[in-house]
Order: C-alpha cells, then sequence, then structure tokens
C-alpha cells in the first residue's frame, strides 16, 4: 500500500510502517524457529539460536514501544502544538526512529554481552530472558528495562493522549474546527488507531512485564507453568494486532486495501483528503 499510493507516505505513516517491519521481525523469525521447536519437544537451535532467537524478540518488542512513543509525540506536536509540528522535518522524524532502533539494539544485546542472559523458557520451545535465574544481574537488568520501556513510555504517551483529547475537546466546545487548517477527520482517525494500538501493546506485554517482576522479587519456582507459558505468547501476539487495527480505525488505510483488493488502477481509487494537512501529514517525498 505504502509503494503504491502516494498519499500515505507521510511522515507519521512512515512510523507506521517502521512498527510493521517489527510486526514482520517477530512472525518471520521467531514464529517459525518456535513452531519448529514445539513440533520438535525442545529447542532445537542449540545455544547459538537460542540468544539470536530472544535477541531478536526482545530487540522488535523494545522497538515497537519506542516508534508507538514517537507516533504519540507525533500526535501531541500535530494537534496541540502546531506551532512545533510544523517545524519538524523528515530528518527530525527519521532520527526520532532511529533512536527508537537505536534503544531496542542496546536492550536486546545486554543479555548477549552479560547483563542478565537468555535462556530457554520452562516448555524448552522457545527462549527468552532467563527470569528462573533471578540474581543482581537479572534483577538489575530487569527493573531497568521496565522503567526505560515501559514506565516512561506509558507515562509519555498517556501525557500526549491526554493533551490530545483536552485539545479537540476544546476545540469542538468552540467550534473552532472547521476553521483550523486540520483535516481533523484524518487526524481524529490517525490518533485513534495510535490509541488502540498502544492499548493493545500494553495488553500483550503486561503479562510478561508481571512474570520478570515476579521473579525479580519472589521465587521464580512459584511462577504457574500455564502463566509462564501464557506471558511470552501473549507478547508475541501483539504482531496480530497492529494489521487488524489499520484496517479498522483509519478510513485511508481501509480505501487502499480495498482497492489493493480489486486490483484498482492508481488513477480510479482516491484515497487522499481534499482538506490541506499538517506537516506531519504532508507526503515524504515533498
Amino acid at each position: 500500500m505504502f509503494v503504491k499510493f502516494k498519499e500515505l507516505r507521510t511522515a507519521t505513516n512512515f512510523i507506521i510502517i517502521n512498527l510493521a517491519f517489527t510486526d514482520i521481525g517477530v512472525a518471520g523469525i521467531g514464529y517459525p524457529m518456535s513452531a519448529a521447536s514445539d513440533i520438535h519437544g525442545s529447542w532445537k537451535f542449540g545455544y547459538t539460536g537460542c540468544q539470536v532467537y530472544a535477541a531478536l524478540n526482545i530487540f522488535f518488542g523494545m522497538a515497537s514501544i519506542g516508534l508507538l512513543t514517537v507516533v504519540a509525540m507525533d500526535r501531541y506536536l500535530t494537534i496541540c502544538r502546531p506551532d512545533i509540528g510544523q517545524k519538524m522535518t523528515v530528518r527530525s522524524y527519521n532520527l526520532l526512529i532511529l533512536a527508537a532502533w537505536l534503544n531496542a539494539v542496546f536492550w536486546s544485546s545486554m543479555p548477549i554481552v552479560g547483563w542478565a542472559g537468555y535462556a530457554p523458557d520452562p516448555t524448552g520451545a522457545t527462549c527468552t530472558i532467563n527470569w528462573r535465574q533471578n540474581d543482581a544481574s537479572f534483577i538489575s537488568y530487569t527493573m531497568a528495562v521496565i522503567a526505560v520501556n515501559f514506565v516512561l513510555p506509558l507515562s509519555v504517551m498517556f501525557y500526549c493522549y491526554y493533551n490530545v483529547s483536552v485539545t479537540v475537546r476544546r476545540y469542538k466546545a468552540g467550534n473552532c474546527l472547521d476553521s483550523i487548517n486540520v483535516d481533523w477527520s484524518d487526524q481524529m482517525d490517525v490518533t485513534k488507531m495510535s490509541i488502540v494500538m498502544i492499548v493493545m501493546f500494553l495488553v500483550a506485554w503486561s503479562p510478561y512485564s508481571l512474570v520478570c517482576l515476579w521473579a525479580s522479587f519472589g521465587d521464580p519456582m512459584t511462577i504457574p507453568a500455564p502463566m509462564a507459558i501464557i506471558a511470552p505468547l501473549f507478547a508475541k501476539s501483539s504482531t496480530f494486532y497492529n494489521p487488524c487495527i489499520y484496517v479498522v480505525a483509519n478510513k485511508k488505510f481501509r480505501r487502499a486495501i480495498i482497492g489493493m483488493i480489486r486490483c484498482q488502477t492508481r488513477q480510479r481509487i482516491t484515497i487522499n483528503s481534499q482538506v490541506p494537512m499538517t506537516t506531519s501529514q504532508q507526503p515524504l517525498t515533498q
């Protein structure tokens, strides 16, 4: 869709494309290895394969929440602070996206170099952070990850979307929406889509965070086996939600998908709005 429809190549949607790559990474690399191990009955790819598999899953997970934070910041700047949002360039967005990826590289590589570690989970069919060995290294790593990649991003997102909702209510109360140079229908579609993605990410990763906290402050051996199995599965399920959310929550995505399914040419389908857009909604090619 992004290749075919130039209107979708906006700064905000470029962040969404990067988010889609994190989903593709987990689905394309993580699922086949874990499925093969499930069929085999135990981890099939040895120590090195375990380290690569676990690191990539943590990498794509950390990148996801980083990119969702960038989306929240974009929504805040576009709707609440257009004076700053209009000054944002393609380079500015690229730097924010790069920061999200580099942050993911750092946290996913630390267990490989000795801060905590990766090991097969209780089922022996997948690999993850070795929470059964709750030593000082694991506890410090877990607390740092939860603080930097869970609590802080969610706080930023809450602040951004709270201010977005306040700003929209204020404009609606003053009947000012029509006088502002913003396609509010499109902006609200993008914002709603972003909020739903964040909520589903929270639903997916909260059980895993709970297991890590339990292992840090309690006895890892008391963690029920079903919870130990379900938590990482819930986390990996986040890759399924986003494509569904794109379709449900955003009219432009729906029109583009319908156009592709029907094999419509570029000339026969129009997904763009006629209302002028803010900087973050302008095509990246400009």
